[in-house]
């Protein structure tokens, strides 16, 4: 346990960002989910009106660093190549 005020305090703060963070992750994975559940069920329409949505989702998680920027590059484009194969 912590001894000093300082470590108290960070034990705290740390407690509160686990939460946004958690907040955030599952506000990634539930878009993400979404879009993939659109394309895998033909719906390329509905997929790509949810692009920005996964990609705000995505850079807002990269931003807080709940993901690494490689990651999130990543998860983007390889959602959008997704739906380019889509519409093939």
């Amino acid at each position: 346990m912590a001894i000093t005020s300082s470590a108290k305090k960070a034990i705290r703060s740390s407690a509160k960002k686990h939460v946004f963070n958690l907040r955030r992750k599952d506000a990634l994975r539930d878009t993400v989910k979404s879009l993939t559940k659109a394309l895998a069920a033909k719906d390329v329409a509905g997929a790509e009106k949810l692009l920005p949505e996964a990609y705000k989702a995505i850079d807002k998680a990269a931003k807080r660093g709940v993901i690494k920027d490689n990651t999130a590059d990543r998860k983007k484009s390889r959602l959008a190549a997704a739906i380019k194969r889509a519409k093939a």
